[in-house]
């Protein structure tokens, strides 16, 4: 182990945050210029560690956005906290393939651990379950292939097993500002992007329930907790009555807004927790 590396490591990560409160949020144009340094041919041997990590600070820590600082107010990124930094040095320090408990059973604990915290906070049911994934992308494709799996089984069909030729169509029903990444996913699910049913919103982004197709069949109904541009939400408990009256699936994409949202309808959500989820 090289201690030496790991302290100028931590000195520099340490100077970067107690400096990021007086540089300018973006950056320059001649920090994001010198960025350039770092495209050269593949060595030929290996690096000085210690050089490596200096170019890494040197040059690569002027040309970040400034997201760890209070001033930062693009996209839905939060600072990070600092107990959080230095948690996630000790876990990278652990290095460990969280995938089964018995060669992982640290962080195999406390991954369930904080799936029952979240289902505590989110007032979910004790019996749900959940899982970690990337990122809303992911969590909205996990979703998705529960909500499909189990509208085919309704209707009698394994998609495990037979796969989708031959099955029995799925209706797809999203908001008109329904956000890309369910479009993305349900492209990638054979679902298809332009064969969904759009339903018009309002000035807010929130879709209108009187306006509803009819549901019938095998159909995925796909709700927003949360919309990107305003943050509202659609109307979920009276689009989860519609649906649950045609025994459709309700998805939710709660990935701006669950928190509230389970909050405000804790009756009518039924299944696990991520980034974004499925609803029935």
């Amino acid at each position: 182990m090289n201690k030496e590396l790991l302290t100028d490591a931590s000195a520099r990560a340490i100077r970067y945050l107690e400096g990021i409160d007086e540089r300018s949020v973006a950056p320059t144009a001649a920090a994001v210029e010198q960025l350039r340094a770092f495209d050269e041919p593949f060595p030929d041997r290996e690096t000085d560690p210690a050089e490596t990590l200096r170019l890494l600070d040197e040059i690569g820590s002027p040309g970040t956005m400034g997201m760890a600082g209070p001033r930062f107010f693009g996209f839905v990124i939060g600072g990070a906290l600092p107990v959080t930094v230095a948690a996630n040095w000790l876990a990278t320090a652990w290095d460990q393939n969280t995938g089964l408990y018995r060669p992982t059973p640290t962080t195999s604990f406390l991954e369930q651990v904080s799936l029952r915290w979240l289902l505590d906070v989110l007032r979910l049911p004790g019996e749900c379950s959940g899982a970690f994934v990337t990122g809303a992308t992911v969590a909205n494709f996990c979703a998705l292939a529960a909500a499909r799996h189990s509208v085919l089984k309704q209707a009698g069909w394994n998609a495990e097993a037979d796969g989708l030729f031959g099955a029995p169509p799925i209706t797809v029903i999203v908001s008109a500002e329904a956000h890309p990444s369910v479009t993305k996913s349900l492209g990638l699910l054979g679902l298809g992007r332009s064969r969904v049913v759009k339903v018009p919103v309002d000035d807010q982004g929130r879709m209108f329930p009187d306006q509803l197709p009819a549901v019938a069949g095998p159909t995925i109904i796909c709700v927003q907790a949360g919309n990107v541009n305003t943050g509202s939400f659609d109307p979920i408990v009276e689009i989860c009555r519609v649906a649950h009256a045609a025994g459709a699936w309700v998805h939710v994409d709660g990935a701006f807004g669950l928190w509230a949202a389970a909050t405000q309808s804790r009756a009518h959500l039924a299944v696990g927790i991520a980034d974004a989820d499925s609803f029935r």
